[in-house]
């Protein structure tokens, strides 16, 4: 399958992901001021179709999701029949390798368990088709790195290949202080389509082999550009949040016209669950961020170690 579908050509490059959505926690900042106490699965629903007809009104046509975002898929295959959208209108990408075991509860011990075998695959796969159907477009695997290996699995990477008979493109997602040298040896392989990884002005180790994966063809998404609400005017960096209002502008719109003013950069994805916030999202664009910003960039990048280990001490809420 060709990627990106038609349906991109002439779209944003912002996309919409469901991450913080689908399930009542996620490590993102703000969420008690942003979706208040109501987490109950209809209240999340509505909140979702909210957004997403937010989105889709102002251009969006990507939406990301995963088997480990909770009911994410659920609710977006709801909201495609209900607004009778299909694959060419909107395109999906689902990732696999997460299972969501929160049960809906917030203080559940843990909220999802990563196992990226070649059984999880065999069982996550006819669960997204099953309910995303033919607008399940891009599948994706959920976090690969040469830690966990999935990239040397001979039987996963050959089930994967035979997903272009349906036709599907295939992606692959990164994460973690070793993301260049995952992205690189997805790369080697030579079979897939995209490439998700975290970029942002406090982790922007990924960037260079990110170029080098589009030079190769691949479309590259990005994930994770205001760092799970960090780079937002109620995070942490207030150099950002000054430069940003000098300009007229919030701390996430300059950081995620950071992303879109990378030459390598295909989709950029928000995480918004606020129809103001998506907004102030797509209010981002490439020639927003100039070069009297470079002196801020190098003042806000953090050690890859450091980030990493900071994001992993994020609480769910």
């Amino acid at each position: 399958m060709t990627w990106p579908p038609a349906v991109l050509e002439h779209a944003p490059r912002i996309g919409l992901g469901l991450a913080a959505l689908g399930r009542p926690a996620y490590i993102t900042s703000e969420r008690s001021s942003e979706l208040g106490n109501d987490r109950s699965p209809q209240a999340m629903r509505d909140r979702t179709e909210e957004i997403l007809d937010a989105a889709y009104q102002a251009g969006v046509r990507y939406i990301d999701v995963a088997r480990s975002y909770g009911r994410a898929e659920s609710f977006l295959a709801g909201w495609l029949a209900a607004r009778h959208l299909g694959p060419d209108d909107i395109a999906v990408g689902s990732k696999w390798g997460y299972t969501y075991v929160g049960d809906w509860r917030m203080d559940a011990e843990r909220q999802e368990i990563q196992d990226l075998s070649i059984d999880t695959l065999n069982r996550q796969l006819p669960e997204s088709l099953g309910i995303l159907g033919a607008n399940l477009r891009l599948y994706q695997i959920h976090s690969a790195s040469l830690e966990n290996g999935v990239l040397s699995s001979h039987a996963v990477l050959d089930a994967l290949k035979r997903l272009r008979d349906r036709p599907m493109a295939i992606g692959v997602t990164v994460t973690g202080p070793d993301q260049a040298q995952t992205i690189d040896r997805a790369v080697e392989l030579g079979m897939f389509d995209t490439v998700q990884a975290t970029w942002n002005l406090l982790e922007p180790s990924s960037g260079e082999a990110l170029a080098r994966a589009h030079e190769a063809g691949l479309t590259v998404i990005v994930k994770e550009a205001v760092a799970n609400g960090r780079l937002t005017d109620a995070g942490d960096q207030p150099a950002l949040v000054k430069a940003a209002a000098a300009r007229g502008l919030t701390a996430d719109t300059l950081a995620i016209s950071a992303v879109l003013a990378q030459p390598w950069a295909g989709i950029v994805l928000s995480g918004a669950v606020t129809v103001e916030t998506l907004h102030s999202n797509l209010a981002a664009s490439a020639d927003r961020w100039d070069a009297e910003l470079a002196a801020l960039e190098a003042e806000l990048v953090l050690p890859a170690q450091v980030y990493w280990q900071e994001r992993s001490q994020r609480p769910w809420t």
